[in-house]
Order: C-alpha cells, then structure tokens, then sequence
C-alpha cells in the first residue's frame, strides 16, 4: 500500500491543535476593511475550529495530521 498524499492547498489552510481538533483562518479579512467595525476585525483575526460536519473531509485530505 503506497503511502497516501497530503493535499496540500489544505495543508496550507489549515493546522491540528494537539487534541485532534482542526484550526482554520476566519474569512472576511483581506478587503474591505474600512467598512467594518474594529471590534469585528479583531475577531476575525483569530483562528476558529472547523465545523463538525467538515472534519471527516479534511482528516481524508490531511491524513497526517
């Protein structure tokens, strides 16, 4: 059995805290800026947890993790 490939545009995006949960960036951030609220900029710089129903599909593209 070959050994199996890391998606790598996943790899990228993404990374595993140590529990096994699976990090992602916060979209809305890149442009646009000076209509939102400072407030709401703060809180899309911070990374969030992945959504339950996405986890078996990103564990198939990063089966290293």
């Amino acid at each position: 059995m070959p050994k199996m490939k890391t998606h790598r545009g996943a790899a990228k995006r993404l990374r595993f805290t140590g529990g096994g949960k699976v990090l992602r960036r916060r979209t809305c951030k890149s442009h646009k800026l000076e209509k939102k609220r400072a407030k709401r900029k703060r809180r899309l710089g911070q990374a969030t947890l992945i959504d339950h129903a996405d986890f078996r599909r990103v564990k198939r593209l990063l089966p290293y993790g």
